[in-house]
């Protein structure tokens, strides 16, 4: 089981940093959800060597066996360099590649960048949401010969897939760990997220007006709506 308390501590600082919201939000598959979460505002130097400290810890509290990172581009390539850098402060000094959208026809050419994917790799991201990000990691990486062991991302919204009127049965994490028989780990998830509304002390950002009460319920409203009914590492 991973640490709840880090989790806890995660969903803090995303609220802190804005980079958790709560409101009402228009996802892509049309539904209004009571919450937003975008990793990429995560974007002074402190906040993100923080954020990668909490990638390093749950990764290496999965106990999962690797050998390398992955950072599919865009977001990607910084989570997975600073994933490195923390992991290496922990004291495991491992390499890390990326790759590019379009491949280079000069230099080194092709499309990947930094160290040369082999062994055990970590595909490491911010969110699942339709799996096109890890479906195109996972074929990059076994085309080189390695082999993807795990997906680390920060948040899974433990939501089933479909639009707002037609759901699906599984979420994109679920279909992900489906596919490729892979797992995949999360700093937090919906249940996290929940739990922390629900403390009593709960602290939401400065300028929002609504009590942690009252967003519990918005969140537990839509996870009845959407939500999967279990979910595994």
């Amino acid at each position: 089981m991973l640490n709840t308390t880090l989790s806890q501590a995660f969903i803090e600082f995303a609220i802190q940093q804005d980079v958790l919201r709560f409101g009402e939000f228009k996802t892509k598959a049309g539904r209004l959800s009571p919450y937003f979460f975008n990793a990429g505002l995560f974007n002074r130097g402190a906040s993100l060597g923080q954020l990668a400290d909490y990638y390093a810890q749950t990764l290496l509290a999965a106990g999962i066996s690797f050998d390398m990172l992955f950072g599919p581009a865009y977001k990607g390539i910084t989570l997975a360099a600073g994933t490195a850098m923390a992991l290496a402060r922990h004291g495991h000094d491992i390499p890390f590649a990326y790759n590019r959208k379009e491949a280079k026809d000069h230099g080194e050419g092709g499309v990947m960048v930094g160290a040369p994917l082999q062994g055990r790799v970590v595909i490491i991201d911010d969110v699942i949401s339709a799996g096109t990000s890890v479906r195109e990691s996972v074929n990059l990486i076994r085309a080189h010969g390695a082999t993807p062991c795990a997906v680390l991302i920060a948040l899974d919204r433990m939501e089933r897939g479909g639009t707002a009127d037609q759901v699906t049965l599984l979420s994109a994490v679920d279909e992900v760990r489906q596919e490729f028989g892979i797992p995949v780990v999360s700093i937090a998830n919906l249940h996290d997220l929940l739990a922390y509304l629900q403390r009593p002390g709960a602290v939401l950002a400065a300028h929002d007006a609504a009590s942690a009460q009252a967003r519990a319920t918005a969140v537990a409203a839509y996870r009845e709506r959407y939500g999967v009914v279990t979910t595994t590492t």
